[in-house]
């Protein structure tokens, strides 16, 4: 039996393990199980290895994206620039192999860490990209923001981070006006504001700003059509909801994980 699964803390309401429970059952794949592993302190992360000999993968999602790291023997270039992790590679050490290669693993097995946040952002978003989208403002300065930073300057794509206080290449909330709006033709939201259940929640932007060469792109997925996505609707903005890119980055993880 090959095994899957998710470390996070909570994990009441997880995307991935809804998604690759279904994903086994429509092709079939009778012997692979995915399981939710509810940890708050990362250091249990070695006791789920333990216990588990036959898990392949691990999805990574709040609060441990970061302090995973330090328990990786190799990152992918985006894990490694965006400084987290949502996606672990599991593989058993042959002691022989691991000896004259280096590798060594305090818990015997190599873990290889990969970010699939960027993947999916990039992905869902290039194809609705046009010539004017040149300039972004990056709503929410958490961890989320990252990975979708490291994909615009991937792109090109020049952007200021949002946030409640301006710094290097920050703006503030209450320093946005039509200038700035008009010159910044997409819009991220990497906030969590809108989410079920409090979905009248969104960032504090003045919306009467946005037009129709706007695209809004909000990271949330539930409800589909969020409080920062309905407002920049009803201007006349193309919308996108996160529901694609966690798709795209659960099917990047299968195959790293198959690979």
């Amino acid at each position: 039996m090959k095994k899957y699964g998710i470390i996070g803390y909570p994990l009441a309401h997880s995307f991935s393990l809804d998604y690759f429970k279904e994903k086994f059952r429509k092709e079939r794949l009778e012997d692979c199980e995915y399981q939710a592993f509810p940890i708050q302190n990362i250091s249990d992360l070695s006791d789920i290895i333990k216990n588990n000999p036959d898990l392949c993968g691990l999805n990574v999602t709040h609060p441990h994206k970061i302090g995973v790291i330090y328990y990786m023997d190799k990152l992918d270039e985006a894990a490694r620039e965006i400084d987290a992790v949502n996606c672990i590679k599991i593989i058993n050490n042959r002691p022989v192999a691991s000896f004259f290669s280096g590798e060594l693993s305090s818990m015997k097995v190599r873990l290889e860490g990969y970010n699939t946040d960027a993947y999916g952002f990039e992905q869902s978003l290039k194809p609705l990209l046009k010539r004017h989208h040149q300039k972004a403002l990056i709503l929410g300065d958490g961890g989320a923001s990252r990975a979708v930073a490291y994909v615009l300057r991937k792109l090109g794509i020049e952007y200021y981070i949002v946030s409640r206080r301006a710094r290097n290449k920050q703006v503030a909330y209450q320093e946005l006006n039509a200038d700035i709006m008009a010159e910044h033709l997409l819009i991220i939201n990497t906030t969590p504001l809108g989410t079920f259940p409090e979905t009248e929640t969104c960032a504090a932007i003045p919306y009467e700003f946005f037009t129709q060469k706007h695209l809004a792109y909000d990271l949330v997925y539930n409800p589909t059509e969020s409080e920062f996505l309905k407002r920049a609707k009803a201007q006349g903005a193309e919308i996108k909801n996160g529901l694609e890119m966690l798709h795209i980055q659960a099917e990047k993880a299968w195959e790293i994980w198959n690979s």
